[in-house]
């Protein structure tokens, strides 16, 4: 299995079985893949979604481009990308130049998957994936020399260890919000520019009457670990659906 799943995007109709893009995992191996390489590609791949898994440590950054919700029984945090099956932010193949763009995106095709002991897990990618040239010809940078794993292989061990831990902390966090009842469902109706009306279901929130009620050693001790700013950024991340419906009305109809 692999280190995360996904939560189902908002406003989606269909249901995510496993993480989000990875259609073939397969855990690298230097005897198995010596000759596969990595091809430099685009974000095509993230062009029918209209949701993306974020972590903690970058709320800060989406905040200031996408909203920030809460999907699944969990509660992990998704930024919306679209309101209909539709990323906004992907056209011909490339993300929009002047949006952060989320790690879980960056971080494609490579993946943690876990191996034997819950905290043990090895390094995967996505065979399936655009970008892996499984030796066919010598585009791209190659995974493997003589053996050994290249700079692609290592920065991509130390991306993924990074986004697994930021993960964790990530589930730490919204299990706090959970266990102070602090969610609540939201719903929102929309109307685009043309008259269009779309709504945007199945999605969470922080309560802001039961967030200012929250017991002041509680306050004290979210202030410390960086939680409060966690949920200011979300809070007022909620600002960005505008944006979205903006750039949704900016689109044809059958768009």
């Amino acid at each position: 299995m692999t280190a995360e799943t996904t939560t189902p995007p908002a406003a989606a109709p269909s249901q995510a079985t496993g993480p989000l893009f990875y259609q073939a995992p397969v855990p690298l191996r230097s005897d198995l893949h010596a000759a596969w390489r990595l091809v430099p590609d685009t974000a095509h791949f993230a062009a029918d979604t209209n949701a993306i898994p974020a972590v903690i440590g970058e709320f800060g950054s989406l905040a200031q481009h996408y909203p920030i919700i809460f999907t699944g029984k969990d509660a992990m945090p998704v930024v919306a990308v679209g309101l209909a099956q539709r990323n906004l932010f992907v056209a011909n193949d490339l993300w929009d130049e002047q949006s952060y763009v989320p790690a879980y995106v960056r971080r494609y095709p490579f993946v943690f998957m876990q191996a034997g002991e819950q905290d043990e897990y090895v390094l995967a990618l996505d065979s399936a994936a655009r970008q892996v040239n499984q030796g066919q010809s010598e585009d791209g940078l190659p995974l493997f020399q003589d053996g050994k794993a290249t700079e692609v292989v290592d920065n991509a061990m130390r991306f993924c260890g990074d986004y697994t831990r930021e993960h964790d902390a990530t589930r730490r966090f919204t299990a706090a919000l959970i266990e102070n009842s602090l969610l609540i469902d939201r719903n929102i109706d929309v109307t685009l520019a043309d008259g269009r009306q779309m709504s945007i279901n199945g999605f969470q929130v922080v309560d802001v009457e039961k967030f200012a009620a929250l017991p002041d050693a509680t306050v004290v001790a979210w202030h410390r670990n960086g939680w409060l700013a966690l949920v200011h950024h979300h809070l007022s991340s909620l600002a960005r659906f505008s944006a979205l419906v903006n750039r949704q009305s900016a689109l044809p109809a059958d768009a």
